[in-house]
């Protein structure tokens, strides 16, 4: 299963400071477009409501952020995923979750590691509207200044309402170390080696929003970062975060089977 997972790239509870749920700016889409993408839905009481997104790696796994998948009040029981709908908690298919495993390092520095790999109870069907994504190999890196894709069915506006339709954007990634040196002065804003900036810097007005944690930044379509944290969402002078996939390539293969 894990040889089928990489393609060789040459070919309304979780949140952290600095708004981590993090699509401004961007415009509706079809599932069918990003038939890898997934909702994550959180269950308060009787109710299930998306909150967080996830990525298909194979028919029994998703590829997510920790940070969705954490936390005081977090329960296996109420998390699912809602597979092959354009549409926010509504259609397609939803399937428990079996089993999560949040990468060993979350936790341990700000938002570093924040990534997991999570287990289904039943496993998907692939159709046109539902198929396993492509992920970079270990260790590959970003250029600077590459156009990026988020999707996801996050807030439209930092603290806004939450889109019913999937929805997508084009940004570019953005120099680590000046990204860096932009979030040095904030408190627990550490940028390590394992995230990817991207945003239009100095300009804004572009990104992924609250709601959008755990969904994917693709570059030529194949899945590279994992939506994770950023101050506020689509500001000029702070990028929005990602998890980086390729650190942790070789782990996502190993706990996926």
């Amino acid at each position: 299963m894990a040889s089928s997972l990489v393609l060789i790239f040459a070919l309304f509870l979780a949140a952290a400071q600095s708004a981590p749920e993090r699509i401004v700016g961007g415009t509706t889409t079809v599932i069918e477009n990003y038939p890898s993408i997934v909702q994550v839905e959180f269950r308060t009481g009787i109710l299930w409501g998306q909150s967080c997104a996830a990525n298909i790696l194979n028919t029994r796994y998703v590829l997510s952020a920790a940070h969705c998948f954490s936390g005081l009040f977090f329960s296996i029981r109420n998390r699912r995923i809602r597979a092959g709908t354009t549409n926010r908690n509504n259609g397609g298919t939803t399937i428990s979750v079996d089993a999560v495993f949040n990468h060993p390092t979350w936790g341990s520095l700000d938002n570093d590691g924040d990534i997991t790999v999570v287990r289904l109870s039943s496993a998907l069907v692939y159709s046109d509207r539902i198929q396993q994504v492509a992920i970079v190999n270990q260790g590959w890196e970003a250029p600077d200044n590459s156009p990026v894709v988020h999707a996801g069915w996050g807030t439209i506006s930092s603290g806004g309402l939450a889109s019913a339709l999937l929805r997508h954007v084009e940004i570019n990634t953005i120099n680590r170390a000046l990204c860096r040196a932009r979030y040095a002065p904030r408190p627990r804003s550490s940028i390590t080696d394992n995230m990817i900036c991207a945003g239009v810097l100095d300009v804004g007005g572009r990104d992924a929003c609250q709601g959008d944690s755990g969904g994917p930044l693709y570059f030529q379509g194949i899945l590279i970062g994992v939506v994770s944290w950023g101050r506020g969402c689509a500001d000029a002078f702070y990028p929005g975060v990602s998890a980086a996939v390729s650190p942790y390539t070789n782990w996502i293969l190993a706990t996926a089977v």
